[in-house]
C-alpha cells in the first residue's frame, strides 16, 4: 500500500522506542475519516456491539468489525503489520521474550486461528458528550501482537471538544507516567499494547502500558482501532 509504504518507519521505530507511542500523521483523508464513521449505525459490518457502562469500561460504545473487513481496513491492517512486525520482534529480543512475529500478517492470523483466536479485533468506537475510556489492554487471548493502532475520524474542536487519546506507563517502583497524544482527524497513533523495553543504568527493564481517552466535552468522535491479533 503506497502510502503505508511512503511512512517514515525509521522514525516511528524511534519514537515508539523512546515513548512507547509514535503518531503517522495523515494516514487517513477526511473522505475516508467520513465513509468509516459512516459505518457505525449499520450492524451489517459489525459481529458485537459493546456498550462501555455495562462492564465498566467508561462511557461511550463501540462496535467489533465481521469478516471481511472494509476493503480500506483489510488492506491497512497488513501493509501497518508488517513493519511494526520488525519493532515487535526487536522489542522482544530485548526483554528476552522467545516469540516472534512472521512479515507476513496472514501468517500471524494463522497462528492466532490454530489457537481458536478466530473472531476479528478490529473497532470503530463512538464517543459522545461526557464519554470516555478507561485505561485498559486490548490482549484477547494467548496470542497478542505488542503492537496495535488507533486513527481519530472526527475532527477536533469541530466535531468534539475534549476526548484525547491518553497512554499511561507504570515503571517498577515508580509513579505512572502520563502522556496524551495530540491526534487531528486521519491521524494515527501506533502504541504499545502491553509492554515494552525500556534501556536502564542495569540493563533493559520492562515497563507496563494501558491506554484510554479522556471525557469529551463537548460534541460526538469516531475513532478506528486496528488491532493485529484476533480474539477467542
Amino acid at each position: 500500500m503506497p502510502r503505508v509504504d511512503a511512512i517514515d518507519w525509521a522514525r516511528i521505530g524511534a519514537d515508539l522506542d523512546a515513548r512507547g507511542c509514535a503518531v503517522i500523521e495523515g494516514l487517513l483523508a477526511k473522505d475516508e475519516c467520513a465513509t468509516l464513521a459512516s459505518l457505525y449505525p449499520d450492524d451489517v459490518h459489525f459481529r458485537s456491539r459493546v456498550v462501555m457502562g455495562r462492564h465498566g469500561f467508561g462511557r461511550g460504545e463501540y462496535k467489533y468489525f465481521s469478516y471481511p473487513l472494509p476493503d480500506l481496513i483489510a488492506g491497512l491492517r497488513p501493509a501497518l503489520y508488517a513493519p511494526l512486525s520488525e519493532v515487535a520482534n526487536r522489542w522482544n529480543a530485548a526483554m528476552g521474550i522467545e516469540i516472534r512475529y512472521p512479515a507476513d500478517h496472514a501468517a500471524f492470523l494463522q497462528r492466532c486461528h490454530d489457537a481458536g483466536q478466530t473472531r476479528p479485533t478490529p473497532l470503530l468506537l463512538q464517543y459522545g458528550e461526557g464519554d470516555y475510556n478507561c485505561l485498559h489492554q486490548d490482549l484477547y487471548g494467548e496470542h497478542v501482537f505488542p503492537l496495535q493502532v488507533a486513527i481519530l475520524l472526527s475532527e477536533p474542536g469541530g466535531d468534539f471538544a475534549g476526548g484525547e487519546f491518553v497512554l499511561t506507563e507504570q515503571r517498577p517502583r515508580m509513579q505512572s507516567r502520563p502522556e496524551v497524544v495530540p491526534l487531528c482527524r486521519g491521524d494515527a497513533v501506533v502504541f504499545a499494547v502491553h509492554h515494552r523495553p525500556v534501556q536502564g543504568t542495569r540493563g533493559v527493564y520492562r515497563v507496563n502500558l494501558r491506554h484510554g481517552v479522556s471525557r469529551l466535552r463537548a460534541g460526538h468522535r469516531h475513532t478506528l482501532g486496528v488491532i493485529f491479533h484476533d480474539a477467542k
